[in-house]
């Protein structure tokens, strides 16, 4: 991921008026909070607004009796893309619904990919699609993930602090 505004919000103090950088700051800061894609060795590779794209490779612990990536890992990576992309707009919204189909295996050393892209956006709802991939680009999952916006940013603005007359400390 592009780290030209890795910031902490603390540095910047205002939220970035720039599209692709408000999805950046709001990518690095939900990435940090989100112990579930870090523990699945998953990295955030990029993001923009409604889009995202996410990679892990597959290790011995993520296979099933047949030697092959449990689904439920694929699944994983594939809703955290969809989580990420969703949120790209610094507005919070989490699933309201997802289908999976698995089309081909992966296996122990293989890098997925997943890359997540808005199909539908509408009110408070959208609709994202999520493609899972391995190292070679065989397909090896479609995703489509239902959102839903609730109150609240991913980053909320840092608010100055004041003293008691409304003026910053020291003025």
């Amino acid at each position: 991921m592009q780290t030209a505004h890795n910031a902490s919000i603390q540095e910047i103090g205002a939220l970035p008026e720039d599209p692709q950088a408000l999805a950046e700051l709001a990518g690095q800061s939900m990435y940090e909070r989100d112990a579930a894609s870090q523990g699945l060795g998953a990295t955030l590779d990029e993001i923009s607004p409604g889009k995202a794209t996410m990679s892990m490779t597959v290790k011995a612990h993520m296979l099933n009796g047949h030697k092959t990536c449990h689904g439920g890992f694929i699944f994983a990576l594939a809703d955290s893309t969809f989580a990420f992309a969703c949120n790209s707009r610094n507005l919070t919204t989490v699933a309201s619904g997802c289908t999976i189909d698995f089309l081909a295996p992966a296996f122990e050393g293989d890098r997925l990919i997943a890359r997540a892209s808005e199909y539908s956006l509408a009110g408070r709802t959208g609709i994202y699609d999520v493609h899972v991939s391995n190292q070679d680009g065989k397909p090896i999952a479609v995703f489509r993930g239902r959102s839903y916006r609730i109150k609240g940013n991913v980053v909320e603005p840092q608010q100055p602090a004041v003293n008691d007359e409304g003026r910053p400390p020291g003025a």
